[in-house]
């Protein structure tokens, strides 16, 4: 905890530059604050329990990782909430738990009514996010003493996490460089297309993120510019794949790269998908230059599908068709060990998988059939987890939509609320559609939302297993 705190002290200072540059005292006053309580108590944490004296189970990381996600939010939710930007401390928890999940939903009915620096902090979040905020502790201080990879594990967006190095510090550090050359390259290229240094900055937070929030009220759409969405697209279906075969594609080249059959479904399911809402669109949308028809759709399957959650058109207004696709993108997510969320695309295809098994096995019930993911075997325990996690998933939609419906408003608006917080998507339908937002619920509500995106972002066993008596009894564990 010390460690984490220490780390959220540091990355307070860009934010904190921002409001010098801009000259907001209030905001400069919360920045510095926070700083002190962040950096004294992760200092006088550490001093009084040396990390290098903690021995830590598997079991453990569970609970570290847990904790140090809501305190994270917690702690980032103080400037928010000093500085009068968000008063409301709930809100402001809502806020910065859909930063660091990179989910993008907010509560906020005017952007652009924040100060500056807030909303750098606000975007900057997702940017911590988006690879972990203990893999960035991990890269960032690879000596702290506890075991990064078993840590580490727990927070990771996907089934597996990859070494790619024998030192998992060493592995933090890669994954940190490439992520950084993917934030300074989509930077440049905005910069280039007309966007302003601060306006780039925090939408590239977004996209590489892969969180969504923007300093404007219409998000992309405010730049009314092609270029821009295509930059935006790029980026957000890179980081929307498995960042370790990037590694594969400097090492092996392109064509192993494209081996990887979740990498494919992945394309697939996303090029299909906007192909189909462009003819829509074209056909009873109301669209008729197909080049814009396309950019918008291919804008919007690619921010839903890789839980970006940008808008440059109002989706809930498309043909039924056209938003029966968006929410089954909404359902499938993105990559494992990308930036994104959901419940991730090799999940849905080992389950494809099992399905076509299924059916083979009762037309041939004597021959034997297994389910392999490049070239290998799935083994059965790893089908196992799969198919609870599908299992987990579905009852967790139902079982929050049950909670939220308390607030009496539809079933579109209920269920798409869950779903788009659990999958750290960021909008929904209806009143919480790409124009709205969040503000309509209660707090009881929004803090139960902020937790369905904590958990979401954490792959829901590593969070709800702590609800459960047998983690707290190591007899039973």
């Amino acid at each position: 905890m010390g460690i984490l705190l220490f780390v959220i002290g540091l990355c307070i200072i860009p934010s904190l530059i921002v409001a010098i540059i801009y000259q907001e005292t209030v905001s400069i006053i919360s920045f510095l604050v926070t700083m002190v309580i962040c950096l004294g108590g992760g200092l006088s944490i550490m001093i009084m329990f040396p990390p290098s004296l903690i021995r830590i189970k598997a079991r453990d990381g569970f609970l570290i990782v847990s904790l140090c996600w809501l305190l994270a939010s917690f702690i980032s939710a103080i400037p928010l909430c000093v500085s009068g930007a968000i008063p409301d401390f709930i809100d402001a928890f809502f806020e910065t738990c859909s930063g660091y999940s990179t989910t993008g939903s907010t509560i906020l009915k005017d952007v652009e009514a924040l100060p500056k620096s807030m909303l750098f902090w606000r975007s900057f979040t997702h940017w911590l996010g988006g690879m972990g905020i203990i893999v960035f502790a991990t890269a960032l201080l690879p000596s702290i003493g506890i075991e990064g990879m078993m840590i580490a594990s727990a927070e990771t967006p996907g089934p597996t996490l990859d070494k790619l190095t024998p030192k998992f510090s060493d592995t933090a550090r890669n994954l940190y460089l490439l992520y950084m050359l993917f934030t300074a390259i989509e930077t440049l290229l905005l910069v280039l297309g007309g966007m302003s240094l601060y306006d780039s900055l925090l939408h590239t937070f977004g996209t590489v993120g892969t969180g969504g929030f923007s300093d404007y009220n219409n998000s992309v759409a405010h730049f009314n510019s092609p270029y821009l969405q295509w930059v935006i697209i790029v980026f957000m279906t890179m980081c929307g794949t498995n960042f370790n075969l990037y590694f594969i594609l400097f090492r092996r080249g392109p064509v192993a790269m494209f081996k990887d059959p979740e990498l494919r479904l992945y394309l697939f399911i996303m090029i299909t998908s906007t192909l189909l809402i462009t003819v829509d669109l074209l056909g009873v949308g109301g669209y008729d230059d197909p080049f814009k028809s396309l950019t918008d759709s291919a804008f919007q399957v690619s921010s839903i599908m890789t839980t970006t959650g940008y808008a440059t058109a109002n989706y809930d207004l498309w043909p039924t068709f056209a938003k029966m696709l968006i929410f089954m993108v909404m359902l499938t997510g993105a990559c494992s060990s990308s930036t994104g969320g959901g419940p991730k695309i090799i999940r849905i295809l080992v389950c494809l998988k099992l399905i076509r098994r299924g059916v083979a096995l009762k037309i041939h019930p004597t021959r034997i059939f297994t389910v392999k993911l490049n070239g290998r075997e799935v083994s059965q325990e790893t089908a196992t987890n799969i198919a609870n996690f599908m299992f987990f998933y579905i009852f967790t939609v139902f079982a929050g939509g049950l909670i939220i419906s308390l607030n009496g408003f539809d079933l579109i608006t209920t269920f798409s609320a869950v779903i788009t917080c659990l999958g750290n998507v960021g909008p929904g339908f209806n009143l919480v559609g790409p124009v709205m937002n969040f503000s309509i619920f209660s707090h009881f509500s929004k803090f139960i939302l902020s937790m369905l995106m904590i958990a979401g972002r954490l792959e829901l066993f590593t969070f709800f297993m702590l609800l459960s008596p047998h983690y707290w009894n190591p007899d039973k564990a």
